[in-house]
């Protein structure tokens, strides 16, 4: 490959990087065309982007990166698939369910790595982890959540005690 192409495939790599939130770096390699094609399918139904790239042109984009993927490196061997998407537990489930239903010895896709809410997890142990990391605006929903709650109970505690006063005021009253 000439340096000019290889220059041109870091560039395309660093702009795709930036245009997604998070990413998951998966080794593939060994399934059949089928299973990829199967596999491509699921993901762009999930919106996520799924690329092969090479370790060393990879390495090379997150360099040029301004974000610090120096963790990342040891995780750039063998053959290597990057899983992009902008939902950063998508790629996880889809890694979980495709692996599960695979029928192989071997279940593929393995997670290696992935970069996801500005956090690293290197190994295919962090898979749970990942599965269950919840989106910033989930945060942020159940924390205002928590915060009123505790001011609902106090308006329907006044609420239900305003009407009780009002019914007991109400007996005697008839009385």
């Amino acid at each position: 490959m000439k340096k000019e192409d290889k220059s041109a495939i870091i560039k395309q790599l660093e702009s795709t990087l930036n245009e997604y939130a998070h990413f998951y770096l998966a080794d593939i390699g060994g399934l059949n065309a089928a299973k990829t094609t199967d596999l491509r399918r699921i993901c762009y139904k999930q919106d996520i982007k799924l690329l092969v790239v090479k370790n060393t042109l990879l390495q090379k984009a997150l360099e040029n990166s301004t974000v610090d993927f120096s963790e990342l490196y040891g995780s750039l061997t063998g053959e290597t698939s990057m899983m992009l998407s902008n939902v950063g537990n998508a790629p996880a489930i889809v890694i979980r369910d495709f692996a599960k239903a695979s029928k192989a010895k071997i279940k593929k896709p393995i997670l290696k790595a992935a970069y996801v809410e500005e956090s690293f997890y290197i190994g295919e142990d962090q898979l749970d982890t990942l599965i269950n990391v919840k989106t910033k605006n989930e945060l942020i929903g159940e924390i205002i959540g928590l915060l009123q709650s505790p001011a609902k109970n106090v308006i329907s505690a006044l609420q239900s005690g305003g009407s009780t006063i009002h019914g007991v005021l109400k007996t005697l009253s008839e009385r």
